[in-house]
């Protein structure tokens, strides 16, 4: 077995895209002629979205929908950057909520926290060790 794909459940499809490719670099990939489905380039693991439509139809509507009013589903996007003040500030003018600016961890890595339009909440973080 191996980690394929994350599918994130939004608003619309282009919008994430179009979005990602604004605040984070990610090109896209595929885009499906529905809008429902489409991927960004994101390395070995490819990152997906999916509409809240198919959403409903894949899981019988017994899913929850992200909200940025309310605070963030308990799973986060990670992206590795060795520049995440860069990355931070990039993210926030292109539309992302800021939730917290770049900090030290006690192990050395840099992270900040921003939530996409839809809510879901990305961790931008330097690689581990470095």
């Amino acid at each position: 077995m191996k980690f394929g794909y994350a599918i994130v459940y939004v608003t619309s499809v282009t919008e994430a895209l179009t979005f990602y490719k604004e605040a984070f670099g990610f090109e896209t990939r595929f885009l499906h002629d529905s809008d429902q489905y489409g991927e960004l380039e994101t390395g070995a693991t490819i990152l997906a979205f999916a509409s809240h439509a198919m959403g409903e139809m894949n899981l019988d509507g017994r899913y929850q929908k992200t909200d940025p009013n309310t605070a963030p589903l308990g799973v986060e996007l990670a992206f590795i950057t060795d520049d995440v003040a860069s990355a931070y500030t990039k993210a926030v003018t292109a539309g992302a909520t800021p939730i917290k600016e770049p900090m030290g961890k006690p192990w050395g890595q840099i992270v900040a926290y921003v939530r996409d339009k839809d809510g879901s909440l990305i961790e931008l973080c330097s690689p581990i060790g470095d």
